[in-house]
């Protein structure tokens, strides 16, 4: 039996595998591999210089003696044992415990049941549009200034004129009227008060927004068992949304211990230091005493405080969401 071989022309042809490009079609070259990284440059130019450049001067200040005009003059830890001496400045810290209580515990605690009141009953038993105007209704005052609304409030807190002195004397409560911004056992207390108008908004959006992706099935079938509000509560509401607490507890705590605005407008760190806090006091130094390398050293020490409660609070929602993994 005879073989014929075909000429080399009409062989079949060995397929050809074609390299595919990196990139995509109309993505330029330069954005294979690592070159995404060109991309972050804007955002990390612009945190440069707004955070890291202001904050390396602002540590290095605080080791110096610099009142604003002649260079600065390194004093070592000077400004820094002057800090852990001064009354004032722990004074001030202990008056930041009165704002965490007013921007961070009771706003937490109350937009928690107002949240939840809000989507379990408001919004079941009368719609979704009342729940969303209540809820628009609570953060209206996150919308103003916090010193808009600190002079607001500053007004209803006059002692000659005021509207809360004038509505005491009408009811007949007259011996109860004050001067609640002058006088120093109530002044921190009158300034806790507004934050807590301020920020209780936030929460309730917060967590009305994290109730969304609660299947409302949950709160039905714990009705139908028998289960109170307060078990659906307990149960249902508070497991779901616990990252949203850590997230509203963490960004309030931070914003407590910066706060400035309504103790700036309200009382000036007065009576007698009762309101003052860290960054007014720092802003005092900066600005009216023109002790710049000690302001720095508050403001410093304000930022490691911060830091440190950032650690932690991180430390424990990681370990939160370890355990809930593990059940």
């Amino acid at each position: 039996m005879t073989t014929i071989t075909p000429p080399a022309s009409e062989a079949p042809a060995t397929p050809v595998r074609r390299r595919r490009p990196r990139s995509g079609g109309g993505v330029m070259p330069f954005a294979s591999g690592r070159s995404y990284w060109w991309y972050l440059l804007p955002g990390l130019a612009l945190i440069t210089v707004i955070v890291l450049v202001p904050l390396v001067w602002n540590v290095y200040l605080s080791f110096t003696e610099y009142r604003g005009i002649i260079a600065p003059r390194w004093i070592g830890l000077d400004n820094w044992t002057r800090l852990f001496e001064d009354e004032r400045f722990w004074m001030s810290f202990r008056n930041s415990i009165g704002m965490v209580i007013a921007m961070v515990v009771v706003p937490t605690l109350l937009g928690l049941v107002l949240a939840a009141a809000l989507f379990d009953v408001v919004g079941r038993k009368f719609g979704g549009r009342l729940a969303s105007f209540l809820r628009a209704t609570y953060y209206l005052p996150q919308i103003l200034p916090s010193v808009v609304a600190a002079i607001v409030i500053g007004w209803i807190l006059r002692p000659e004129n005021g509207a809360l002195n004038t509505i005491l004397e009408a009811v007949g409560l007259g011996s109860l009227a004050g001067n609640w911004l002058g006088n120093p056992d109530t002044a921190l207390l009158s300034i806790m008060v507004v934050l807590v108008w301020i920020q209780i908004g936030y929460p309730v959006v917060i967590f009305m927004a994290a109730l969304q992706r609660v299947d409302p099935e949950l709160y039905e079938a714990a009705e139908l068992d028998g289960a109170g509000w307060f078990h659906r509560f307990r149960a249902i509401t508070l497991p779901m949304i616990r990252p949203e607490v850590f997230v509203v507890a963490l960004t309030c705590t931070i914003a407590a211990l910066k706060v400035f605005g309504p103790v700036y407008a309200l009382t000036g760190g007065g009576p007698n230091n009762a309101t003052i806090v860290p960054s007014y006091y720092s802003y005092q130094q900066f600005f009216q005493s023109q002790q710049v390398g000690y302001g720095a050293a508050i403001a410093t020490a304000l930022t490691v405080v911060i830091v440190i409660v950032s650690i932690v609070f991180v430390w424990a929602q990681n370990r939160s969401e370890r355990k809930e993994a593990q059940l």
